[in-house]
């Protein structure tokens, strides 16, 4: 007869523990910090060659 395996899974959902308030709130304000600086960096560095090539279409329209 085979042996009954005890599952891993279920015994490391069994250790988690409620993280603190505070801990949460920092964690999402370093995300948040993060996004921003994902988002700048994106409209500084992809859009940055849209943006110049429709500024010298402006300028050459003049």
């Amino acid at each position: 007869m085979a042996k009954k395996h005890k599952n891993p899974f279920k015994e490391l959902e069994a250790s988690l523990h409620e993280a603190p308030p505070e801990m949460k709130q920092r964690v999402m304000n370093d995300i948040a910090a993060a996004k921003l600086i994902m988002d700048m960096a994106s409209l500084f560095s992809i859009n940055l060659g849209g943006a110049l090539r429709k500024l010298f279409r402006t300028l050459g329209d003049n």
